[in-house]
């Protein structure tokens, strides 16, 4: 039998990102959290904490915090269900006592949770009193923070469903290359009919971040450029993002999503029209799921078999 005490000394240790600050949180003494990360690696025999500047899970480790989030969120549904404990009749008042807020991690991608997502799920979080940690990556690494045991779901390009998981087809995500509308007259020039990738290759990308590959796949699927060079602006806000755009530094891939969003803000132009990048989003979440967790994933395929476009069956 795994004990408890050790079990949340792991998870606080990851989650705070050392021992000092898990001891914080946790309110015991540094060495407190020690001898119970030790005593947990000496029971089953193996490491589950790579220690040093940044402290992180082992793939033991990343296993166990997996349980553990399953085991706090199964708690937590039946602290809610039990009388006199959140959902049931409070004291000898005859009122019902508020159900005390769960809270769930997940990890979503920065366009997804500019447009779908959020309001998706809203309903669902709000009846169940249910508040959400939300870690930002691109979609191509949000199951990352799945795999370490961070998360309990995530929105990613993954299709193959990682162990312990299952992978649902949410849909598709259609995105644009996008420019000022005077950038891209400009570009054409005066005897062409559309933009040439030598032209639009001499002026900067606007870039979300260092893992975002949505303009190197657009070149290489419609010019067959691999491994293009090219100047780079990097801003990793989705507002400042399309904002850079806006004003001329350059063009970027912008979903249609996003573009319907647009109506009272400068337009933007596509560069070279009908030349589009799918981008084909799952939703990755354990296998085995606590009530909580259940009903946030049906919100996450509702909202996007609303908003995305159908997934293309093989």
């Amino acid at each position: 039998m795994l004990d408890a005490r050790q079990l949340e000394a792991l998870a606080a240790v990851v989650d705070h990102g050392g021992f000092g600050p898990a001891a914080k949180a946790l309110s015991i003494t540094l060495s407190a959290v020690s001898l119970r990360i030790r005593s947990l690696e000496e029971t089953l025999g193996q490491r589950l904490l790579v220690r040093g500047k940044h402290v992180h899970a082992t793939p033991a480790g990343q296993a166990l915090l997996t349980h553990v989030r399953q085991v706090q969120l199964m708690e937590a549904d039946l602290m809610a269900d039990l009388p006199g404990s959140g959902g049931g009749v409070g004291g000898g008042s005859g009122r019902r006592k508020p159900a005390p807020m769960q809270s769930m991690a997940v990890a979503v991608n920065a366009d997804s949770l500019a447009t779908w997502f959020l309001s998706g799920v809203m309903p669902v979080m709000q009846k169940h009193r249910t508040v959400l940690d939300i870690v930002v990556d691109d979609q191509d690494h949000t199951h990352d923070a799945l795999k370490s045991g961070e998360v309990s779901g995530c929105v990613t390009t993954l299709a193959e469903p990682m162990r312990g998981c299952l992978s649902e087809p949410l849909g598709i995500m259609r995105y644009r290359c996008v420019a000022a509308p005077e950038q891209v007259a400009q570009w054409k020039g005066p005897r062409s009919a559309e933009v040439t990738p030598h032209r639009l290759l001499a002026h900067p990308a606007i870039i979300f971040n260092r893992k975002d590959a949505l303009q190197d796949a657009f070149l290489l699927q419609h010019f067959g450029l691999r491994g293009a060079r090219y100047p780079r602006h990097f801003v990793p806000a989705t507002e400042a993002f399309e904002a850079a755009i806006e004003l001329g530094l350059g063009w970027g891939m912008v979903s249609d999503l996003q573009l319907a969003a647009r109506a009272h803000r400068p337009p933007l132009a596509e560069v070279l029209p009908g030349r589009t990048v799918d981008v084909a989003l799952y939703w990755q979440h354990w296998s085995r799921e606590p009530p909580t967790a259940q009903r946030l994933t049906r919100a996450v395929k509702d909202a996007a078999r609303q908003q995305l476009l159908p997934a293309v069956c093989p």
